[in-house]
C-alpha cells in the first residue's frame, strides 16, 4: 500500500542543528584499575532543543539517573550523531531519518528505544505577514526545495510557492535561534517543531500560518519520529550501564506522564520558555496529540521507515533493520510495558480527549 505523501515528507524531515560538541569524551575508568565499576564511568548524552527530547532533560532534574546510580552528563542541541560517531558521546536522542543515514557512513550508532512516534511541525511568520503572500521576498529560515513539507503542507495550505528563489532563505543552526531571529526582526519566518512555535505565538512574537502532523490514518501504518540511540561501543564495553540507562529513559517518560507540571517546569528551564508554554507542550505530546511520547519497539514502525527511505531514495543505501535496531537492550532493561503502564496509570487520571484546560486543572492538582 502506498504511503501518503504528506506522511512520507514528515517523516524524512530531519533537523540536526545547534553547536558542534568539542572536547567532550567520555570519561572511562583508568585502563587497568579493575577496582573501578561502571559507576566510575561518566556518560554523555546529547539532545536537540525540540519538544520530542523532553526526556533528556527530565531524567537528570528528577533524579532519575541518580536514583538508578548512573553518572551522566547531559549535553542539549549538540550535533549528536556526529558527536556520537566521532567518539564523543554514548547516548544521544536523534531524528530517525539522521540515523538511518549515519549508519552506512561508519558511525556506531543504533536504535535501544523508541522515543516519540509522531509530532507537529509549524511554518511561523511575524505579526506584519498579514497574508501568506506578504512571505515572498522575505528572509526565511526554512529550505522550501529541501524541506518536503514545503511541498506537501506549507504549500499547498497557504499557498506559497516551493521556490527558494523567492525568498531570502537562511540557515540557522537551531529552531531557538530562529524564534530569536524572528524576535528581533531578522527573519520574517522559519519552519520548526515546538515547543518554539508555540513561544512564537505566547509571547506576541509571530503566529502559525501550517502545520502538520505525522500520521497515517488511511492505512495504520505506524512510523517513528526520533529514538533513544546508543553508541554501539559503548553497548560494548558497558552493557550494564546501557541497560540503565535505556531503564532510565523509560522512567523518563513515565514521570512525564504521571507528573505533567513538575515535568514542565524541568521543560521549561532546560529550553528557556515560559511554563505555560511548557505545559502546552507537555500536554501535546502525552494527550492532546495522543500518547506520542513511547519507548515501545515494535519493529514495524521501523521496519516502515526503512520501506518508506528506500521508495524515497533518501539514501544511496538503506542499511538493515538489524543494523538499525537494537531490541535487546530494551527486553533487558527491566522497563515496564508500555501500554499497561498507559492503561493502568494514565488512562484513567489523563484520558486522551481531554481538554487542555481539563488537563491543566487536574495536572496542576496532582503536582501541587
Amino acid at each position: 500500500m502506498k504511503i501518503s505523501k504528506k506522511i512520507q515528507a514528515l517523516i524524512l524531515v530531519g533537523t540536526i542543528g545547534a553547536t558542534f560538541l568539542t572536547g567532550c569524551s567520555s570519561t572511562k575508568p583508568d585502563e587497568g584499575d579493575s577496582a573501578k565499576g561502571d559507576s566510575d564511568y561518566k556518560i554523555k548524552v546529547g539532545y536537540y532543543n525540540c519538544d520530542h527530547m523532553t526526556a533528556a532533560p527530565v531524567a537528570v532534574e528528577a533524579g532519575i539517573y541518580k536514583d538508578l546510580g548512573l553518572d551522566v552528563e547531559v549535553i542539549g542541541n549538540g550535533k549528536v550523531p556526529e558527536a556520537m560517531a566521532a567518539g564523543q558521546m554514548d547516548a544521544g536522542y536523534i531524528g530517525t531519518k539522521g540515523l538511518v543515514g549515519a549508519i552506512p557512513k561508519g558511525s556506531p550508532i543504533v536504535v535501544a528505544a523508541n522515543n516519540h512516534k509522531g509530532g507537529s511541525e509549524y511554518l511561523v511568520v511575524a505579526n506584519d505577514i498579514k497574508n501568506p503572500e506578504d512571505l515572498i521576498g522575505k528572509k526565511i529560515a526554512s529550505d522550501p526545495e529541501g524541506d518536503l513539507l514545503w511541498t506537501t503542507d506549507y504549500g499547498p495550505e497557504t499557498g506559497l510557492p516551493v521556490d527558494n528563489s523567492k525568498y531570502e532563505v537562511v540557515n540557522m543552526d537551531s529552531s531557538k535561534d530562529a524564534y530569536l531571529a524572528l524576535k528581533t526582526g531578522q527573519i520574517s519566518g522559519f519552519s520548526t517543531c515546538d515547543p518554539w512555535a508555540s513561544v512564537a505565538e505566547n509571547d506576541g512574537v509571530g503566529k502559525i500560518i501550517a502545520s502538520t502532523k505525522y500520521k497515517e490514518e488511511s492505512t495504520g501504518k505506524e512510523f517513528n519520529c526520533c529514538s533513544f540511540s546508543l553508541n554501539t561501543k559503548f553497548i560494548k564495553e558497558q552493557p550494564e550501564l546501557a541497560k540503565k540507562l535505556v531503564l532510565a529513559h523509560t522512567k523518563s517518560i513515565e514521570y512525564i506522564y504521571t507528573n505533567p507540571v513538575k515535568a514542565a517546569k524541568i521543560f521549561a528551564e532546560a529550553y528557556s520558555v515560559d511554563e505555560e508554554v511548557a505545559l502546552m507542550t507537555i500536554y501535546k505530546k502525552t494527550v492532546g496529540e495522543g500518547r506520542t511520547l513511547t519507548w515501545t519497539i515494535t519493529g514495524d514502525e521501523y521496519k516502515n521507515n526503512l520501506a518508506m527511505y528506500e521508495e524515497n531514495k533518501a539514501f544511496d543505501e538503506i542499511p538493515a533493520y538489524e543494523d538499525v535496531v537494537n531490541e535487546e537492550i530494551l527486553k533487558s532493561s527491566g522497563a515496564d510495558d508500555f501500554d499497561k503502564f498507559i492503561k493502568e496509570k494514565v488512562d484513567n487520571v489523563f484520558p486522551e480527549g481531554m481538554s487542555y484546560k481539563e488537563w491543566k486543572e487536574k495536572a496542576m492538582k496532582i503536582d501541587a
